[in-house]
């Protein structure tokens, strides 16, 4: 019986995320503060009490998603031991940083300082580039495409997240962006809905943010995964050595995230049963969509992890 552990990414804030779990677990405050010492700043505050404006940066919302995510990890890892353990790990996006630390292919502190930079660099990318996402529900193949082609007008415009069946994100300039709203019922889709981000995340307008990570990755220590292998979802490929994941996690920035397939391929592996760790539900509602039958355990919340630790 194989066993995924999968995590969030960007999105899944909410003010108060991780704050029962620090209360209860001694393992999980210490995550909370061990971050703050590394930032120089109460990211525990803001993940506990907000503002949710603050929260929802991209600067403060990446690694407040990273250290919920490994708070919940140890509660677990401390809790359950080998009796829950993961053959292997996958995160969307953000995620899949977690998902690395999870492995063990890097520490806590150095995987924290990447996604602090990762954050930065692509608010630095964004505010100079002014992009947009939008997520397209039910139009996918060819009439997604053509609903592309006659949105971008000559702008930047393409597929990001394939993230289920039925939901992919277009990411682009905000013209782009717009008129894809606009056109999108008359292509065939149900409903276009304009999200909430900085910029045309997983498109070539990151390339500034992805040559500021390259050097932050060059100079950070990555081993290779031995014992828990990790998906990349800008392929969906396992990692094989230190240079792939650095290649793998430059490239996440410019190119799409193939959640869908990563989850269809460890379904077809045959694991039985993920662990969505960290804030939110997200990973949980998409695999619904992806194998309505499969088994998604999530670990969201301090009642979650009692009713597993006491079932």
């Amino acid at each position: 019986m194989k066993t995924a552990f999968i995590f969030p990414g960007q999105g899944a804030q909410v003010v108060g995320m991780g704050k029962d779990v620090a209360q209860q677990y001694p393992i999980a405050s210490e995550i909370f503060k061990r971050a703050d010492d590394v930032l120089g700043y109460a990211l525990s505050e803001l993940c506990f009490e907000g503002p949710q404006e603050q929260l929802n940066t991209t600067t403060i919302s990446q690694p407040a998603i990273f250290v919920t995510s490994a708070a919940i990890l140890e509660v677990l890892k401390a809790q359950m031991g080998e009796k829950i353990a993961a053959q292997t790990t996958a995160g969307l996006s953000l995620g899949e940083y977690t998902a690395l630390y999870a492995a063990g292919v890097m520490s806590f502190e150095d995987a924290l300082k990447l996604v602090q930079k990762r954050g930065q660099a692509m608010q630095a990318a964004a505010d100079a580039s002014k992009g947009s996402m939008v997520s397209i529900l039910r139009l996918e193949g060819p009439k997604l495409d053509e609903l592309i082609a006659e949105a971008s007008q000559g702008e930047l415009l393409a597929a990001a997240n394939f993230n289920c069946p039925g939901q992919i994100v277009i990411s682009g300039t905000i013209g782009a962006c717009a008129r894809a709203v606009e056109l999108a019922e008359k292509h065939g889709a149900m409903k276009a809905v304009p999200l909430a981000v900085a910029g045309a995340f997983h498109t070539e307008m990151m390339s500034p943010a992805a040559d500021s990570l390259k050097t932050a990755l060059d100079s950070t220590e990555i081993s290779a995964p031995s014992k828990i292998s990790v998906l990349a979802n800008v392929n969906v490929e396992y990692y094989k050595d230190a240079a792939a994941i650095r290649c793998g996690l430059c490239r996440q920035l410019t190119c799409p995230i193939l959640w869908q397939k990563s989850m269809e391929r460890l379904i077809a592996e045959g694991c039985e049963t993920f662990y969505e760790i960290g804030p939110g539900r997200v990973l949980t509602g998409l695999m619904k969509k992806i194998d309505r039958n499969a088994n998604v355990v999530n670990l969201s919340t301090a009642e979650a992890l009692a009713a597993l630790l006491n079932g």
